[in-house]
């Protein structure tokens, strides 16, 4: 007999929390100016419950060749990688309209 989930009742091999819970939040991608106007896009909202922030910054520095870090439930990188990093997190199954990109 396969496990139930307790969350959303169905088989574990089915279960659909995980995405349930990447469909319901809100990500904001945003560019802020450091020191000597260097370029740092930093991407909040993220629940850290959920996802290893720290993996999925190494996912993302990987993937936009840049530098960066994961602290305070934020995900910083060097550079401006708005776009690219908004069409990488719906990749990863994040909901297109709940990233908003300023």
């Amino acid at each position: 007999m396969a496990e139930i989930c307790p969350v959303c009742g169905l088989p574990s091999d089915i279960c659909v929390c995980s995405e349930i819970s990447k469909e319901q939040q809100r990500i904001r991608i945003r560019l802020e100016l450091g020191k000597w106007r260097r370029k740092n896009t930093i991407i909040d909202g993220i629940d850290n419950k959920e996802t290893d922030l720290g993996r999925l910054a190494q996912k993302l520095k990987a993937y936009l060749a840049c530098g960066g870090t994961a602290k305070n439930n934020k995900i910083l990188l060097q550079g401006d990688h708005r776009e690219r990093a908004r069409t990488y997190l719906i990749q990863l199954g994040y909901a297109e309209d709940n990233i908003e990109v300023q």
